[in-house]
């Protein structure tokens, strides 16, 4: 019987093992990084209540519009895969009274995969996968400046170019109505020019307008009125204070009016990051301001502040510099020639795995050295360790480096002191791996 073969569900990929170690550098950096801000890391369900997206995201945006995976559970409840980190993270601020774990200010992180069905292209899949940070309890400007000086030592360390910061301010409560009233009359007054998706946005949520991607709507959007000019008192000394710091840190950046994110809980700052190494999708990073927030999802008022950044697409500006590293395999192949080599070799590779030492070795007795050589070169070992009879009964066994050919001989106490010791690699008392 003939089965047709069985592929990944459009929209999702596999990450394979090289892939695998960009995002562990990635992670890896972040975690670094944001704890040297004090950040924890929270972890929160793949799916939640649909109602908790519809509160805080806004039933007419694109996201719950359009792009949610929702469905209903045997106990007829609507539920969805999240579409995005900072409502599950303020909810569980909210359910698990964070605030007197913590402290009066909650600093989290959190990194894991997200779902929205949009139409599949470079860099973005409708399973994708997000890290993101959430301060909470503070709406101070200085703390906005602090997130993006902390993404900007994430950017540094891991050594991606061209990155640009894109600042606005979409104002509160106070000055948004007006300025959304003046937007839809200046949207109104030429609906036909703009695509269908703005046509209905003008009518539901004009501010989405500003958000569209389509070329034909640029130059009209490039004509609307500008929030900035709107602002009321506050919001204004709120943004001029956020620049401050900004400029205090040394942290350039660019206005960019025509700002706006795609969910509906952002008020007062918001920012993008943005690469020229992407092209038209260019954004590594966004977020902003959602004051008022927990609120909507039924907690007490609480300020807050966050971002997210695509792990997709930020893998696809990393220099070779940090990612040719990457490639390399483990320090050693064990390649042993004969019955009773193998043999020695199995317990070997148990010493060197035990004295943090990473090795692999051919699991077939009996193979040529060529072909194990061949091994080695696949799995992108740096030496090979060969071992045949003769090596057994002197103790002195042939390394060759695999860059370039060198190689010398070497006995077992001289391979681990060439690798070099490993703090805390050491093997439990109860273990004793046979010669």
């Amino acid at each position: 019987m003939h089965f047709n073969m069985i592929k990944a569900i459009r929209g999702t990929r596999d990450i394979l093992p090289l892939e695998v170690r960009e995002w562990q550098q990635v992670e890896d950096a972040a975690r670094e990084i944001f704890e040297l801000y004090a950040y924890q890391e929270i972890r929160t369900p793949l799916f939640e209540e649909t109602e908790l997206f519809a509160r805080s995201i806004g039933q007419e945006t694109d996201i719950v519009a359009k792009e949610m995976y929702s469905f209903r559970d045997r106990g007829d409840v609507s539920l969805s895969l999240r579409p995005e980190g900072t409502a599950s993270v303020v909810r569980a601020y909210i359910e698990h009274h964070l605030d007197r774990q913590v402290g009066p200010v909650a600093k989290l992180y959190y990194m894991g995969p997200m779902f929205r069905y949009e139409r599949p292209q470079k860099g973005r899949y409708r399973q994708f996968h997000q890290i993101g940070a959430e301060v909470l309890g503070s709406e101070q400007p200085t703390v906005e400046a602090e997130v993006i000086e902390m993404l900007f030592l994430l950017l540094d360390r891991l050594k991606v170019p061209s990155a640009q910061l894109l600042i606005n301010s979409l104002g509160d409560a106070v000055c948004r109505p007006g300025y959304l009233a003046s937007l839809k009359e200046s949207v109104g007054g030429q609906l036909d020019k703009f695509c269908p998706d703005c046509q209905r946005r003008a009518q539901t949520n004009p501010l989405r307008v500003l958000d569209c991607k389509n070329e034909s709507c640029q130059p009209l959007i490039a004509r609307l009125p500008s929030v900035l000019d709107a602002l009321c008192s506050p919001c204004r000394d709120h943004f001029d204070r956020f620049r401050a710091s900004l400029e205090d840190r040394g942290l350039p950046y660019a206005l960019q009016p025509r700002l706006v994110r795609g969910l509906d809980y952002y008020v007062r700052t918001t920012f993008e990051i943005v690469s020229g190494e992407l092209g038209a999708q260019n954004a590594l990073v966004g977020g902003g301001r959602y004051d008022g927030l927990s609120e909507l999802l039924g907690g007490p008022p609480v300020q807050g502040f966050g971002f997210a950044l695509g792990l997709e697409r930020f893998v696809l500006v990393l220099p070779e510099s940090v990612t040719e590293s990457l490639k390399e395999g483990p320090d050693v192949f064990l390649a042993p020639l004969g019955d009773e080599a193998h043999r020695y070799c199995t317990g070997l590779a148990t010493r060197l795995r035990r004295r943090g030492i990473a090795c692999d070795l051919d699991y077939e007795p009996g193979r040529t050295l060529r072909s194990q050589m061949k091994h080695a070169d696949r799995v992108r070992a740096r030496y090979v360790l060969i071992i045949g009879e003769r090596e057994l009964g002197s103790g002195q066994f042939t390394l060759r480096r695999m860059s370039d050919g060198w190689q010398e001989p070497i006995s077992e106490e001289g391979l681990f002191a060439h690798f070099g010791p490993v703090a805390g690699a050491t093997a439990p008392t109860n273990f004793s791996p046979t010669a």
